[in-house]
C-alpha cells in the first residue's frame, strides 16, 4: 500500500500538468518574459507620450515592423539550423531596386514580386551551398555576400534612388485590405506558411535536428547539407519580400536602404527565444521579438531620443538577449 504522499507524487508523475504538455501553454511559458517586456514597454510609452496609443501611430508601427518581420522570420529559420545570415540587409536593397525597375517597365505587379523573390532565392541558394559544402563559416560567407549584393544595388541604380511610377505596385506598400495594411496581411500569410513548415512538416523537424546536433542528425539519415541550403533560400526570399514591400512603401528602390537591418532581425529573433546555438526557436516567439523592437524604435522616436543613443540602446538590447540565451544554455547543461 502506498501512502497518501507517495500516491500524490505518483499521480503527479503519471499525469503531468497542462502547463507542461499543452503546446500553447509551453509556448506561453517559454515566451512569458518577452511578453511581459512588451506589455511593460507599451505601458511606459503610453504614460510618457501622448501619441503612442493614437490609431495612426499604431498603424504606422504595424507597417514599420512588417519589414523586420519578414527578415526575422528568415533569420529565425537560419539560427534554428545553427547558422547566421548577414546578407539580408543588402538583399532588401537589391530586391527593392529590381522590383521598382520591373514596375517602371510595365510588368504586372505579380512579376514585380516574383522576380525579386527569385533573386533572393538565388542569393540564399549560393550562401547555403557554399556553407554546407565547405568549412567556411556562415559569418564570413554571408558577410562577403552582403558586400557583393550591396555593390549590385549601386551598379543597378548608379548610386541614385530609382523612383517608382507604378501606382498599383506602390499601393502594395501603403494600401489596406479590409482596414488592415496590406504589408501586415503579407506578414500574416508568411507567418502562417512558415509556422506550418517548421511545425508540421518533416523538413521543419529536420531543421531543428540539424541545429540541435548536426552529427546526430546525419546518423539519423537527415540530409543536413540540403537542409542548410533550403533555410538560406528561405532567408533570401524573406529578405527579398521585405525589400519589395519597403520599396512600395517608399515609392522608390534605394541602394543604401537596409544597412543594419540584419541587426534588428537577429535581435528580434533572439528576443523571441531563438538560440544562437541552434535547435531552439519559434515563429510565434519571433513575432513578439519583432513587436518589441518595433515598439522600442517607435518609442525612442516619440521621445526624441538622439539616433546616436538609439544605437547604444539597441546594442544593449541585443547583448541582453544574447546573455539571456547564454544563461538558458548554461542552465540546461547543468540539468
Amino acid at each position: 500500500m502506498l501512502s497518501k504522499k507517495n500516491q500524490s507524487e505518483t499521480s503527479e508523475i503519471q499525469a503531468p500538468s497542462l502547463w507542461n504538455t499543452n503546446p500553447l501553454m509551453i509556448w506561453l511559458k517559454r515566451n512569458m518574459a518577452a511578453m511581459i517586456a512588451l506589455v511593460f514597454l507599451c505601458i511606459i510609452l503610453s504614460i510618457t507620450t501622448d501619441t503612442f496609443l493614437v490609431k495612426n501611430n499604431l498603424l504606422s508601427v504595424l507597417r514599420q515592423v512588417c519589414v523586420n518581420g519578414f527578415i526575422a522570420f528568415g533569420i529565425t529559420c537560419v539560427l534554428i539550423c545553427g547558422g547566421i545570415d548577414l546578407s539580408v540587409g543588402s538583399v532588401v536593397a537589391a530586391a527593392g531596386v529590381i522590383a521598382v525597375r520591373c514596375g517602371n517597365a510595365g510588368l504586372p505587379v505579380i512579376l514585380c514580386f516574383l522576380i525579386p523573390l527569385l533573386f533572393g532565392a538565388v542569393i540564399g541558394l549560393f550562401n547555403g551551398y557554399v556553407i554546407s559544402h565547405t568549412t567556411l563559416p556562415p559569418f564570413i560567407v554571408t558577410l562577403s555576400m552582403q558586400i557583393i549584393v550591396r555593390g549590385v544595388s549601386y551598379i543597378l541604380t548608379g548610386g541614385q534612388p530609382a523612383q517608382s511610377n507604378n501606382e498599383t505596385f506602390n499601393n502594395m506598400g501603403v494600401g489596406s485590405f479590409l482596414g488592415i495594411p496590406i504589408p501586415v496581411v503579407f506578414v500574416i500569410v508568411a507567418f502562417v506558411i512558415l509556422y506550418f513548415i517548421m511545425n508540421r512538416t518533416s523538413f521543419g523537424r529536420h531543421v531543428y535536428a540539424t541545429g540541435g546536433n548536426k552529427e546526430a542528425a546525419k546518423y539519423a539519415g537527415v540530409d543536413t547539407k540540403w537542409i542548410q541550403v533550403r533555410v538560406f533560400v528561405i532567408s533570401g526570399v524573406m529578405a527579398a519580400l521585405a525589400g519589395v514591400v519597403l520599396a512600395a512603401r517608399l515609392y522608390s528602390g534605394q541602394p543604401s536602404v537596409g544597412e543594419g537591418f540584419e541587426r534588428d532581425a537577429i535581435a528580434a529573433s533572439v528576443l523571441g527565444g531563438t538560440s544562437f546555438n541552434g535547435g531552439i526557436g519559434t515563429m510565434g516567439g519571433t513575432v513578439i521579438g519583432v513587436l518589441i523592437i518595433g515598439v522600442l524604435n517607435n518609442g525612442m522616436n516619440l521621445l526624441k531620443i538622439s539616433s546616436y543613443w538609439q544605437f547604444v540602446v539597441k546594442g544593449c538590447v541585443i547583448l541582453g538577449a544574447v546573455y539571456v540565451d547564454y544563461l538558458k544554455k548554461r542552465g540546461s547543461l547543468k540539468k
